[in-house]
This record gives C-alpha cells, sequence and structure tokens, in this order.
C-alpha cells in the first residue's frame, strides 16, 4: 500500500475532531440522501440535491450528540466497491485499499427504502470483510407512497448489523442513529459473509450471482409490497417529463419560467437596493468623511467611488440570486432535474458524451469551479477533460447578473426573455464545441448510455430549500466580499494613477488615468463587435478575475468619470447604453448582444482555470483559455455585423 494513499485517519475539512475520536464513514448509491444526513448530522452546509451526483469529494464533520463524539466522513456516492470513475475509486480506497488502522471504525451504509435492492450490492460488499456496518433507511416516506414498508428488525436480523431508519430532509431521528453507531462499536466485529470464490471458466460469474442471490432473499425476508395496481402520479408525471417529444418542452418551458420569474420578481428589490447604496449610504459616507477631515482626500475617492459604488452596485443584485437559487432548489428537490438530465442524454451521447456529464454541466450554471471537479464522476479521461473544456461554456451565476444588467438597459420590456435566450445560447455553445473537438481532438471516443437512478418525486421541504439557497448565495457574497473587493481596490488604484503629467495621485480623470491607457490598447479588437470602447474592453478584462467583477468595474468607472454627482451608480443604466450607442454607430441592440455572447464564452474567471488546471493540467488549461477567446470573439463579431445590417 502507498503511503501517501488517503485514509479516513487524515486530514479534512470541516470542524477538526478531537484525536481518537471514532471516525464514522456516510456510504451509499448517489442520491440517497448522504449529504443531507451528514449535514443534519454535523451541522455544516455541503451541497445536496436530488439528483445524482452531488457529492464528487470527501466531506468531513463532527457529530455531537450528549457524551458521544464521532468524526463523520461523507464519501462520494458508489453503487459498489468496483469503481467505475475516479470519485468512486476513491470510495473503495478510503473503505477497503487501506490499511485496516486507516479504516473508519463504522460505515453508515445509506439505503434507499424505496429501492432497497439498489442499495443492497454495497451492503453484501461490506459484509464480506470484517468492518463494523450500520445500514440506515432513508426516503421511507417515499416507499410509503410506493405500497412498500421496510421492517427494520427483519432486515437487522437477516444483515446481521444495525438497522435505522431516518428522516434527515425533515431533521429527525439523529439520537437513533447515534445510538445505531454505538451499539455497533459495542459489539464485536461481524462475521464476514463467506463469499463463494471466483474462478477462470465458466463459474467466473459466481460471486455476482450468489450476491444477487442474496439480495432477493434480504428484500423477501424484510420488504413487505402493499401494491394496489394503480397507476401512480409519479409514473404518470414521468411519461410526459421523459417523453422524447415533450420532454424537452417542458424542460425548457421550466428554465423559461424561474428566468421570467427571477427578473419580474428582482426588479423592484434591486431598485430598492440600488436607491440605498447610491443616496443614503453614500450620502453617510461622505458626510462621515467629511467628518474626519478626509472628504478631499483619495481615501474618499476609494471609499465612495471605489468601494461603495463597485461592491454596492454588485450586491444590488442579490436578491436576483437569492431567486433564481431557491426556483433551482425546488426544482432539483422535487427530483425534476435528474428527469431533465435523461432528455438531454440524446444530446450528451451525440458530442460523444456518457448522460452523467450533464450533471456536472447542469451544476455549471450555478457555478463552474465545483462543475470542473464534479467531472470525477465520469469513468474515461476523454471524457472528463472534453466535459472540463466544455463547463465554461454553461452560464454560471456570476454571468446572470450581467446579462440581467444588459437585458434591463437595452430589452427592458423583454430581459426574462432575453436572459432565457443568453442559456439557449449557452448549450448551444457546448453542443457545437462539443461536436466540434469530438470530430478533431476525440474523434475515436466512444459513447455510454445513460445509466441514472432516477429520485423519486417528492414535496421539497422550506428547511432544505432554504439550506440550499443560503450556501449557494453565500458562496456569491464569499466572492463579494474577497476578490471582488480586491478586484474594487486594484481597479480603483489604477484608475487613481494618472497616466499623463499635470494631476496628482487620486485625482486624475479616469480618461486619463493608468487604467484607461492601458485598456485603450486592446479595445480595437472589440471595434468590429461594435463594443470597442476602453471601458467596456476594461470591465471584460476585469471579468477574467470574477465574472460579476463587470459590473463593479463599469460602476467604478463611470462614477469616477463624474465625482461630483453622487447619484452616478444609479445613472449606469444610461452611461451604458450611452456608450454602445457611440461605439456601435447607432445600433446598440446588436452591440449589447454581441458583448453577452463575447462574455457568455471567453475565458472563464480565474478559479475556473486553475480548477482546470487541477483536472486536466497546465497544457489542457492553456488550450481552454486560447480556445473560448477565438470563439467569443469570432460569434461576437458575426453576431453584430450580422444584426447591425437587420
Amino acid at each position: 500500500m502507498s503511503s501517501s494513499a488517503p485514509s479516513c485517519h487524515s486530514g479534512g475539512g470541516g470542524v477538526a475532531a478531537p484525536a481518537g475520536t471514532p471516525v464514522v464513514a456516510l456510504a451509499g448509491a448517489p442520491n440517497v440522501g448522504k449529504s443531507t444526513l451528514f449535514n443534519r448530522l454535523t451541522g455544516a452546509r455541503r451541497e445536496v440535491g436530488n439528483w445524482p451526483g452531488t457529492t464528487v469529494e470527501v466531506g468531513r464533520g463532527l457529530l455531537t450528540e450528549g457524551e458521544h463524539h464521532y468524526d463523520v466522513v461523507d464519501l462520494p456516492g458508489a453503487y459498489s466497491l468496483d469503481p467505475l470513475s475516479p470519485d468512486e475509486e476513491l470510495t473503495r480506497r478510503l473503505l477497503v485499499d487501506v490499511a485496516a488502522d486507516e479504516r473508519p471504525e463504522v460505515v453508515a451504509v445509506v439505503c434507499d427504502a424505496a429501492r432497497m435492492a439498489r442499495s443492497l450490492y454495497l451492503v453484501r460488499q461490506l459484509r464480506e470483510t470484517d468492518q463494523r456496518l450500520v445500514v440506515v433507511l432513508t426516503m421511507t416516506d417515499i416507499a410509503h407512497r410506493h405500497g412498500l414498508r421496510v421492517d427494520t428488525d427483519a432486515l437487522a436480523q437477516v444483515l446481521g448489523v444495525p438497522v435505522v431508519a431516518v428522516d434527515p430532509r425533515h431533521r429527525r431521528d439523529k439520537v437513533a442513529f447515534v445510538d445505531a453507531v454505538t451499539r455497533a462499536l459495542a459489539a464485536p466485529a461481524p462475521t464476514p459473509v463467506v463469499a463463494a470464490p471466483a474462478t477462470d471458466g465458466p463459474d467466473l460469474l459466481a460471486l455476482p450471482d450468489e450476491r444477487f442471490a442474496w439480495i432477493e432473499t434480504v428484500v423477501a425476508r424484510s420488504v413487505r409490497h402493499e401494491d394496489d395496481g394503480r397507476v401512480r402520479l409519479s409514473d404518470r408525471l414521468d411519461r410526459v417529463a421523459l417523453s422524447p417529444v415533450f420532454g424537452p418542452v417542458l424542460f425548457l418551458a421550466a428554465m423559461w419560467g424561474v428566468f421570467e420569474l427571477t427578473t419580474t420578481a428582482a426588479a423592484p428589490l434591486q431598485d430598492a437596493l440600488d436607491w440605498l447604496f447610491s443616496g443614503p449610504i453614500t450620502s453617510g459616507a461622505q458626510w462621515l468623511l467629511d467628518a474626519l477631515g478626509l472628504g478631499s482626500t483619495w481615501v474618499a475617492g476609494l471609499v465612495v467611488s471605489g468601494l461603495i459604488a463597485g461592491v454596492g452596485m454588485l450586491l444590488t443584485f442579490v436578491p436576483l440570486m437569492a431567486i433564481m437559487f431557491v426556483l433551482l432548489a425546488l426544482l432539483e428537490d422535487s427530483g425534476y432535474l435528474a428527469r431533465a438530465a435523461v432528455v438531454a442524454d440524446r444530446l450528451m451521447r451525440a458530442i460523444g458524451l456518457p448522460g452523467r456529464a450533464f450533471l456536472p454541466l447542469i451544476v455549471g450554471f450555478g457555478c463552474n469551479v465545483p462543475a470542473v471537479s464534479a467531472t470525477r464522476i465520469l469513468p474515461h479521461a476523454r471524457q472528463r477533460a472534453l466535459t472540463a473544456l466544455l463547463v465554461p461554456f454553461t452560464s454560471c451565476s456570476a454571468r446572470l447578473a450581467v446579462f440581467v444588467m444588459m437585458a434591463t438597459i437595452f430589452f427592458p420590456a423583454h430581459a426574462g426573455t432575453v436572459v432565457f435566450a443568453m442559456y439557449l445560447i449557452s448549450i448551444a455553445f457546448v453542443i457545437v464545441v462539443g461536436l466540434a473537438l469530438r470530430s478533431t481532438l476525440w474523434r475515436t471516443m466512444g459513447s455510454d448510455p445513460l445509466i441514472i437512478d432516477l429520485p423519486p418525486y417528492q414535496r421539497p421541504t422550506a428547511r432544505l430549500t432554504l439550506s440550499v439557497t443560503w450556501l449557494r448565495l453565500g458562496g456569491f457574497l464569499r466572492t463579494a466580499g474577497g476578490i471582488i473587493v480586491a478586484t474594487v481596490i486594484a481597479v480603483w488604484f489604477l484608475q487613481a494613477v494618472p497616466a499623463v503629467s499635470g494631476y496628482a495621485f487620486g485625482a486624475v480623470p479616469v480618461q486619463d488615468s493608468l487604467y484607461a491607457r492601458a485598456a485603450q490598447t486592446v479595445s480595437p479588437v472589440f471595434e468590429p463587435a461594435g463594443f470597442g470602447t476602453w471601458e467596456t474592453t476594461s470591465a471584460l478584462v476585469v471579468g477574467f478575475v470574477a465574472k460579476e467583477a463587470v459590473i463593479s468595474s463599469w460602476a467604478q468607472t463611470y462614477s469616477a468619470e463624474e465625482p461630483a454627482s453622487s447619484d452616478a451608480p444609479g445613472q449606469l443604466g444610461t452611461l451604458v447604453r450611452q456608450d454602445f450607442d457611440d461605439s456601435s454607430g447607432g445600433h446598440p441592440a446588436a452591440a449589447a448582444w454581441a458583448f453577452m455572447i463575447f462574455l457568455l464564452a471567453y475565458t472563464p474567471c480565474v478559479a475556473t482555470v486553475a480548477a482546470q488546471r487541477r483536472e486536466l493540467g497546465t497544457r489542457w488549461a492553456l488550450f481552454g483559455i486560447g480556445m473560448q477567446l477565438t470563439i467569443a470573439w469570432i460569434v461576437a463579431v458575426a453576431v453584430f455585423q450580422i444584426g447591425s445590417r437587420l
């Protein structure tokens, strides 16, 4: 065993457990509720969702209940100990391949009570070892609706390990889980189930056959069917959601509804926050600086024209993000997005990717960084590379803020539809670029059919929906509080440095600053696309750090041009439209479309590039940057040149 192999006793994220704390590993197939249970037990805020592939890394947290303390590890989803992807391989290594003293003290195998047979193969493989086990049943409410009753006592007897039913979605049965783990630790190590030896020749399949026969026996002894023969609502819904004709229509309608409702509901909240930052907060900050004798210094410029104008403008989009995250969380928790993966499987196979590649791409619409990491669920290296190169073409939530702003400025009566169209264009980029890469770089790569365990439809819970929303919104806010603040300060500093003589630091018109002069050297490249001004070019350069920084860059630039106007940030839309009108020769709508498409397709943020470098290596990360810049420029120029002539 290599000394570099990971173990469940090595360090990890989350709250550190005291030395000697027993390790409890949560294992199980994707989408059985492991991460939800992990969050409930440890109080962590791990990404959860009602669709497979949510967890692709190891999570860690401390479980405390009374006098009991356990170090809980949330392993990547795995159907068995026979790995088909890097994340499943990691689960096997942590449970089986490491030395005995590096394995978890207890493995809690999380099983879907509505689909017991699918969950028991992993249980059987672990029962062939001397590992202490606890079987945790989730989805019991779904099982009841399907006419299934699991006898936990009978199941515990036939398995020979403690069994506990929990409902982590409704925050119940934490004590029962701790009690089962405590009993497993106190009991002697279970006697391994004797497996038939696998031999060469006709008996090679004896072991899997024996396991499946064992599973049938377990289910027969512990699960009672109460099927009344009626066609259930979930089956009727799936006839539409999974239909090759109505399925795509339903998916597009759902996405259009999300963006239309998001832009409509968020508008009054955004206006209120814009008034707050451009009015009372700006005036109050200026009054305080005047009182401190700093009102006419560079400090006032940094605070008012820099931090308040830049970060304040960005924070006005928080309501929009929150509403969108709530709606997407509802779709996930209901079980619908897994059906969308089935609908998209035909497109995935057309570009040589398995249907599972849809899952990282869907994650990319939230944030490209975890989406690149999520490619680990794919079984083959070339599939992971292709998917990781396509992920940046998915429109992340950071781009959403810019799209909404542009749509509101240039197409106010149809903002929601315009934003929805950008997401359709994003999907088109993924398909077309995927086909091009497959036909050139990966001509020999085959396609695999989609094998996915569809989660049951379920009524979303307010607690889980709000928890997921806050988790994602918190990531956005951390960006605004970290990278964006640093970017705002850097932009302000460059705008404060004069590029010509006769001006002091912090007292230079922005068009004569180092920031503007540097952007002016690049802006001619974008003249054929209709937005070749230094204000727009500089915002795109700043957007390489973080896409949402485009807004804060504009807010700083236009505020700096009119330092005497305390409400300049509120005039941002008018000033942006005026610049696009001038740079496009009177075709601002065509230039706006070209700009949004360039923003969608050009180089991803530095965090995404770093994730690509980690997963693919430096050469492929640089290839991705060059490819996206080239495609973005060509398409943006074509859109403007054609659009300005129509």
